[in-house]
């Protein structure tokens, strides 16, 4: 059975997949480096000062390296990215980490405080200022969020542990997602709820 297709506790219970050992490039595929970066540009405004675009551009480098068959010719792009995602975080307040599947035209609205250890982000999705996700717990380290196309991350989310934002999600400011949110839904709180729509629950994240 597809994941995506999986109830939330049948989902749960699966195996989970081991995460990316960045042995390959990540990139979406059927686009070059140099495109990628432009249309980064471009979903920032085209503003260069936008600390997201420094931050994509250090990951769509870090996945490219990976594409360089060659150890010696790799190690010293190795070295770059290694200085650059540093530079990032110290500069910029976002953590994304190479191996994490980043789509298109992923919009970093904000900096400081964003900590993106999730398995994947889609295509076309919004995040803001203090956005965490990443574990649950200690030492589960396997168990990380899965961002789906068009999710809409509020300032200061926190998703947490093996969840599933669907597709076209809008999580609210301050929520704590700790439970799978259906596609097109909107959850709110601590932990996060979803809300009715046109008068019909849209699903349960609790």
């Amino acid at each position: 059975m597809e994941v995506a297709m999986m109830s939330e506790p049948q989902r749960r219970t699966a195996p989970v997949a081991p995460l990316s050992r960045g042995d390959q490039n990540g990139n979406p595929p059927g686009i070059g480096l140099w495109s990628l970066l432009q249309e980064d540009l471009l979903t920032h405004d085209n503003n260069y000062c936008e600390q997201g675009v420094w931050a994509l551009a250090v990951h769509r480098f870090g996945n490219w390296r990976m594409g360089i068959r060659w150890k010696l010719f790799r190690a010293p792009m190795t070295l770059v990215y290694r200085f650059l995602f540093r530079f990032v975080e110290w500069t910029c307040g976002i953590t994304l980490p190479y191996t994490v599947r980043v789509g298109r035209r992923v919009r970093i609205w904000h900096h400081s405080g964003m900590i993106f250890h999730a398995r994947s982000i889609g295509n076309d999705v919004h995040l803001r200022h203090n956005t965490t996700f990443g574990v649950a717990r200690t030492g589960q380290n396997d168990m990380i969020p899965v961002i789906e196309d068009g999710a809409d991350i509020g300032c200061n989310v926190c998703v947490l542990g093996n969840v599933r934002v669907g597709s076209g999600a809008t999580i609210g400011a301050g929520s704590v997602v700790l439970h799978d949110v259906p596609a097109d839904a909107v959850a709110v709180g601590v932990p996060a709820r979803v809300l009715p729509k046109r008068g019909v629950i849209q699903g349960t994240c609790q």
